[in-house]
């Protein structure tokens, strides 16, 4: 799997086909037996990865998780700064000013001081967003954003995910919302049973997609073209 600068991937597939595990294999969350893999200029063979290759290559990537991860006794604007300050070794005042600008960007400055506890789904999984976005990622990684959203959430995640994509950053999001992929991918991957199956222009593989299998698996969906 070959992913170009800009590209939004959107991988696809029923449960249990190996999606979520193909994301976190890319920053080693989960390690993977055999390969390699490339980010700019960070290559990892895997069967032979130490610490150091892996911290590097977990440099280029930030992951955003379907039950967000944040921090609970930590604020909005905590959550963002912490791995900035403490990981990165950025200045307090550099690491402030990168979060209120990247809350503002997800439209929840007014939010900065507030808790997890009093925040709607919606509200964590975008400053999830925003907290991958501090450490400027070659690619983010997105696993099912809108999976453990109330349905009327799922609106403002992915209008939000639309806009980054525009801004020109890599993407690889793992989604069952097949109209959302169709919309935003430039490329959309199908997987089943732990490999790639297909994998084209959105319009190909909802359109007119060539496998069997990716075709039964959106006529399972009702998903029509």
């Amino acid at each position: 799997l070959s992913i170009h600068s800009g590209e939004i991937i959107c991988i696809i597939g029923p449960s249990g086909s190996g999606k979520t595990t193909l994301l976190r294999t890319l920053n080693f969350l989960e390690p993977a037996d055999s390969g390699q893999i490339r980010i700019d200029d960070v290559a990892l063979d895997c069967a032979k990865a130490g610490k150091k290759e892996i911290e590097k290559l977990r440099s280029k990537t930030a992951m955003v998780f379907q039950s967000w991860n944040l921090f609970h006794n930590l604020t909005a604007l905590q959550n963002i700064t912490e791995g900035l300050i403490y990981a990165k070794k950025r200045p307090r005042q550099e690491a402030l000013a990168i979060a209120e600008r990247l809350l503002k960007q997800v439209g929840l400055l007014h939010k900065k001081d507030h808790y997890p506890h009093s925040l709607s789904g919606g509200q964590k999984q975008r400053i999830g967003i925003a907290r991958a976005l501090a450490i400027n990622p070659a690619v983010l990684l997105l696993d099912e954003p809108t999976s453990a959203l109330d349905p009327e959430k799922v609106g403002e995640v992915l209008e939000l995910i639309q806009t980054i994509a525009a801004a020109g950053q890599t993407m690889i999001i793992v989604t069952h919302e097949m109209a959302f992929a169709r919309q935003v991918a430039s490329r959309v991957v199908f997987m089943e049973n732990g490999e790639i199956v297909e994998q084209g222009p959105a319009e190909q593989i909802f359109g007119a997609a060539q496998q069997g299998r990716t075709r039964a698996f959106l006529a399972q969906l009702h998903y029509h073209a």
